[in-house]
């Protein structure tokens, strides 16, 4: 799982969040921003995900794999 992804900082979340409440004000340019923002924060999140499932499952695996020898030992 080498790959870590950057995952958005609370407090820019946090400020976009804040902002819905002006959202028919900001100017186009700030949406597209917030826009792009969110969609590779919803990307990385997704990677990392599904990243960390397939590690998850990896790690099962291999203990399944070593517990069922032990089984056979005792």
């Amino acid at each position: 799982m080498g790959n870590i992804t950057k995952i958005m900082k609370k407090e820019e979340l946090d400020h976009i969040a804040t902002s819905l409440s002006d959202l028919k004000n900001l100017p186009n340019s700030k949406l597209v921003e917030f826009m792009d923002k969110l969609s590779m924060e919803y990307e990385d999140t997704k990677t990392f995900i599904i990243n960390s499932t397939l590690h998850l499952d990896a790690v099962e695996n291999l203990y399944n794999k070593i517990l069922k020898e032990y089984e056979t030992r005792t």
